[in-house]
C-alpha cells in the first residue's frame, strides 16, 4: 500500500516473529490435531490474490480440512484526498502478511509455500548442521495474546483518516473554531490523525493543531 512505508513493513515482521511461540507439539495419540494462527509474508499489495489462491488450492489439494481460515486482518479508514473529498476503504493491519489458522504438517506447509506470490512463513531461520549455508524458515504459530491482539484491532469502527498532505501544502479549515481561515501545513501527525498549521490570525501566523478531519487541501 502508497501509505505504508518500509519501516511499517520491518515493524510488522519484528512484531509478529517476536511474539511467535515455539512450534506447536505433536497431537498426543488418540487426539486430534490442534490448529493455530501462523503468519505469512507474502508479495506487496497481493494478500486479496494470495487468500483467494489458497483457498482454492486447498480444496483441490485435500487439505481443506487442515487449512480452516485465511485472514487479512483490516481496519476502516477515511482517505482525505487532494480536492478535500473523502472515500470509505480499508487498511490493513499488517501490510504484506496474512493469516493462516492451520493444522501444521508437511502438505499444509507445501500448499502455502507453493501458493503464488508466497513469500514465507514467519518463523525461526532453522540453520544447517553446518552452520555455514542458511537454513529454512521454520514455522511458528502466534501466540494467543497476539492473535487476540491483531483482531481486536481489525474490529475498532472508529475509522483512521489518511490524508495526503506534506509540509507546504495549503489547506482550508472546513470545521471547528477557526472554520475558513486558510493557511501552511507546517507538520503532519499521521498516526495521531492531527496536522499543524500556519493560520493568519489577527495578522499574525500562528501555529495551529488541526484534525484531518476539520481541513481539505487547496489546489
Amino acid at each position: 500500500m502508497s501509505d505504508v512505508d518500509l519501516s511499517t513493513e520491518d515493524l510488522a515482521v519484528a512484531e509478529l516473529a517476536e511474539t511467535a511461540e515455539a512450534p506447536a507439539a505433536p497431537a498426543l495419540e488418540g487426539r486430534a490435531p490442534i490448529a493455530r494462527w501462523y503468519a505469512v509474508q507474502v508479495a506487496s499489495s497481493c494478500e486479496k490474490k494470495v487468500k483467494a489462491t489458497l483457498e482454492q488450492r486447498a480444496v483441490t489439494l485435500g487439505v481443506d480440512n487442515r487449512i480452516l481460515e485465511i485472514e487479512i486482518p483490516q481496519t476502516p479508514a477515511v482517505k482525505l484526498k487532494k480536492d478535500g473529498s473523502r472515500t470509505s476503504t480499508e487498511e490493513k493491519v499488517f501490510p504484506g502478511y496474512v493469516l493462516v489458522r492451520m493444522v501444521l504438517d508437511e502438505d499444509t506447509m507445501m500448499a502455502v509455500r507453493s501458493t503464488p506470490n508466497v513469500i514465507n512463513f514467519v518463523g525461526a531461520e532453522d540453520r544447517r548442521a553446518t552452520g555455514k549455508a542458511r537454513g529454512h524458515i521454520k514455522p511458528r504459530p502466534l501466540s494467543r495474546s497476539e492473535v487476540d491482539r491483531i483482531f481486536k484491532r481489525a474490529a475498532e469502527k472508529k475509522p483512521v483518516v489518511k490524508v495526503d498532505l506534506t509540509e507546504g501544502d495549503q489547506i482550508l479549515v472546513t470545521a471547528g473554531p477557526f472554520k475558513d481561515f486558510q493557511g501552511e501545513v507546517i507538520e503532519v501527525s499521521g498516526e495521531r490523525n492531527k496536522l499543524k498549521a500556519l493560520l493568519s490570525i489577527f495578522g499574525r501566523e500562528t501555529p495551529v493543531e488541526l484534525e484531518f478531519s476539520q481541513i481539505s487541501k487547496q489546489s
